[in-house]
């Protein structure tokens, strides 16, 4: 950090009685008066933020990347997200601002502030699409394997799924004005993740076997790994929600800040790598964007799996929708909602999502536009370029070099990747069943359910693969 503003930072924080003698400035003052969480109540809060529901594409993402490089991407972004996470918090200290809006108004002025917004809204809005999407396609499989439930059943229409979900549960969520009153239902997101992790890797185990690998399966690297950046930026973004999560700390500083963010940014990495190559290691290939589309609809640990990971999505929708709520207040609102537009806002944003949902129904091109449009720029370009505006080193002194490398790799990607999802979309086999799942129903009188349970049918995806 350069000496001025050093110095500024620390005659700031000798004004706000800061007791731990870090450069924090007016913002800092701020947040204390609002702060209800712990660091630990802050770390599920943001872990559940990054682990929706891109981490059902990561398998999808080595698939485009290859499995070793696609891994050290993963990783790679993960150590980005960390670090920019960080350095928009110092940001928004240095400059006396407690949003991320506020810190962009700051730095660019009114037209980075309307660009910022709409990026900020843009992410959490389609990401609040596509768990509505995810949640009406693997709730009706679910609701498919309850006995007397057929394809006439309400229960098996996806859009009466989507909307039932909606008003019964993601709606009242939604409604909450405190985030830190989220941290339960967040914590129960976490553990039914750990819980998805577990049946893929079994599956891995039972299921991957059977299924013939494509060719290059395990090649180190493949030509579109520029989308599976997007996809994993995707998966990992949490930006848009870091000063409303730092905000509700007890005791908001830097250093507790750095450790909530390396604790749910490195629990994030774990999971997701395991997730990720679990998912690749079983279908290869045949990878889809939406893993849960590869498992058979008559596989019932798969469908246990699809369950958890519903109910992990609709406690993760009302984050999004807070993020979504706060930016049309900061722009509409002037940062003031009262008790009626407080609802007012929150119908029309899930609403409006939900109409949305109802009418588009393929995930792989949501994943990959909304991480190459919305996620990188707010990862890579946008916490990169305010530090650099902030601070009056030059661009490639010593401090400044890792911002100024993230911002161009930003540019870059953001450019390519959206260049390539337009020219090489991802093939939507919404609904269809693969061809080992076709294996698996014609011998499947062979097989007993407590051997089909176990092996997910593994007798029959053999005699498919020796016939072919």
């Amino acid at each position: 950090m350069n000496t001025s503003i050093q110095e500024d930072g620390v005659r700031d924080a000798q004004q706000f009685g800061n007791d731990d003698g870090k450069p924090l400035l007016a913002s800092q003052k701020m947040v204390r008066e609002v702060a209800k969480s712990s660091k630990t109540s802050a770390s599920f809060n943001f872990i559940n933020s990054i682990i929706g529901s891109g981490v059902i594409g990561l398998p999808y993402s080595l698939n485009q990347a290859g499995l070793p490089l696609g891994l050290l991407l993963l990783v790679l972004v993960a150590f980005i997200t960390d670090y920019s996470i960080i350095l928009l918090i110092k940001g928004g200290n240095l400059s006396g601002t407690n949003s991320y809006q506020s810190l962009v108004r700051s730095t660019f002025g009114l037209t980075g502030y309307l660009v910022l917004s709409l990026l900020q809204f843009l992410y959490p809005f389609i990401a609040m699409i596509s768990y509505n999407i995810i949640t009406g396609d693997t709730l009706v499989k679910v609701f498919l394997r309850i006995p007397g439930v057929g394809p006439d059943n309400l229960l098996a229409e996806r859009h009466f799924v989507i909307a039932l979900s909606t008003l019964l549960f993601t709606l009242p969520l939604s409604l909450f004005r405190d985030v830190s009153k989220l941290a339960k239902v967040s914590f129960l997101s976490m553990v039914l993740t750990v819980v998805i992790l577990f049946i893929v890797i079994i599956r891995a185990a039972t299921l991957g076997p059977n299924i013939p690998p494509t060719e290059n399966a395990w090649v180190f690297a493949r030509w579109n790994a520029i989308q599976a950046v997007g996809v994993m930026s995707f998966a990992f973004i949490c930006h848009h929600n870091s000063f409303m999560i730092y905000a509700s700390l007890k005791d908001p500083n830097l250093s507790n800040w750095s450790r909530v963010t390396h604790v749910s940014v490195g629990s994030a990495l774990i999971i997701s790598a395991l997730f990720a190559a679990a998912g690749y290691a079983t279908f290869t290939g045949y990878t889809q964007g939406d893993i849960f589309e590869n498992y058979c609809k008559n596989d019932d640990l798969a469908t246990f799996g699809r369950f958890c990971f519903c109910i992990s999505i609709i406690t993760t929708y009302p984050l999004e929708c807070f993020v979504t709520r706060e930016v049309v207040s900061n722009v509409v609102f002037n940062g003031a909602l009262n008790i009626y537009s407080h609802v007012a806002v929150t119908l029309l944003v899930v609403g409006t999502c939900t109409a949305l949902s109802l009418t588009y129904d393929c995930l792989g091109i949501v994943l990959v536009l909304n991480g190459v449009i919305s996620a990188t720029p707010l990862i890579f370009i946008i916490p990169s370029a305010c530090y650099l505006k902030l601070s009056t080193e030059r661009w490639f002194n010593c401090e400044n070099r890792i911002p100024c490398l993230l911002l161009i790799a930003g540019v870059f990607v953001m450019i390519t990747g959206f260049i390539m999802a337009v020219m090489f979309p991802q093939d939507c086999s919404h609904g269809d069943e693969m061809f080992y799942c076709s294996a698996s129903n014609r011998s499947s009188s062979t097989s007993t359910p407590a051997a089909e349970l176990l092996l997910g049918n593994s007798t029959s995806f053999r005699c498919h693969i020796v016939a072919s």
